[in-house]
């Protein structure tokens, strides 16, 4: 048990001192700098004003925000508990590098330069992995069944970069399986084709494309300050004050700005929208209030509402069966 505590203790440091996490301490100081720019230049904030609007007490303190914060440290020892349990990208990339024996030789490219094919991969690995997190996000949001497990996210009333830990274990077990194929698949057939020249171009151990996206602002999408980016840019680049839209409770904005980094796959599938210079009010609401749950309650309503939503279903089939017959 007190091995157990340590881990989770280590994990939750870990936050913010990996580079290879979205709230990596580089990150956060990177996103105050560009906020406390563009409040400066854009908005003629004075320094002290910009601070205060970005820690606001209203914010930070809020019952929304304790969420957060109570859900990064269960998360932790529930992901802790099941990662035995879930499937590496070893395993998957292994497994594809034999099954592709046998359909051709391997290896075909090895000779190409390794800087090509560093740099092939890391662009590989960068679109595959955003482009499928775009398509399981919008999942989340399109299944009756996924949306009870992602309302989760949604349900904060206030946006802050750990925000981005409010989710469901369900939710989490779904992209770290995502991760899991993409990264598998992108290392089995690169080596496969390439052989040991594989590598990324990385900074820090991070993808450097990646790494250049998380220092310009990334964590600045789940936070107080709206920062658009001209129109031109958000056709190719989600914006955190796009990504704030699609937190938007207005119906307006529902469905929109899936994308976490790349603008093109919502451009592609429908549900580009671009920043709005207006207020924007975040929650979920139910019977016309904002739900505001005990944290017991974010991780067993989604599966009550389903329990209810499936046993519904089979009554209503049964009925129908019954009345064919």
């Amino acid at each position: 048990m007190i091995e157990l505590f340590h881990q989770v203790v280590n994990e939750v440091s870990n936050t913010f001192f990996d580079p290879t996490k979205r709230i990596f301490i580089g990150y956060l100081l990177s996103a105050l700098l560009v906020a406390l720019l563009w409040m400066s230049i854009n908005q003629s904030r004075t320094f002290i004003n910009s601070l205060s609007l970005i820690f606001s007490r209203k914010v930070w303190f809020s019952s929304s925000a304790k969420t957060d914060y109570a859900l990064l440290v269960t998360n932790r020892l529930i992901m802790l508990l099941i990662a035995p349990l879930l499937l590496g990208q070893l395993v998957v990339a292994t497994f594809l590098f034999e099954w592709f024996h046998h359909f051709s030789a391997p290896q075909p490219f090895e000779d190409w330069p390794s800087g090509l094919v560093m740099s092939l991969f890391t662009l590989t690995l960068f679109f595959m992995d955003d482009a499928s997190r775009y398509w399981v996000h919008r999942l989340m949001h399109q299944s009756t069944v996924l949306w009870q497990f992602h309302q989760v996210h949604h349900s904060a009333t206030n946006l802050t970069p750990l925000t981005i830990f409010r989710t469901h274990p369900v939710e989490g077990v779904l992209f770290s399986l995502r991760s899991a194929f993409v990264q598998g698949f992108c290392i089995g057939s690169f080596i496969f084709l390439f052989g040991s020249s594989v590598d990324l171009l990385t900074v820090f151990g991070v993808n450097v494309l990646l790494f250049m996206f998380n220092t310009l602002g990334a964590n600045l999408r789940h936070s107080p300050i709206s920062l658009p980016y001209p129109k031109a840019v958000e056709r190719w680049l989600i914006s955190p004050a796009q990504h704030q839209l699609h937190h938007s409770t207005n119906p307006q904005h529902f469905n929109k700005n899936y994308g976490v980094f790349l603008a093109v796959w919502d451009r592609w599938g429908g549900t580009l929208h671009y920043s709005v210079k207006t207020a924007l009010d975040y929650g979920i609401e139910q019977h016309g209030e904002k739900i505001d749950q005990p944290l017991w309650q974010v991780y067993a309503y989604p599966f009550k509402v389903n329990y209810h939503k499936a046993t519904s279903f089979l009554k209503q089939a049964r009925k129908r069966v019954k009345f064919s017959l």
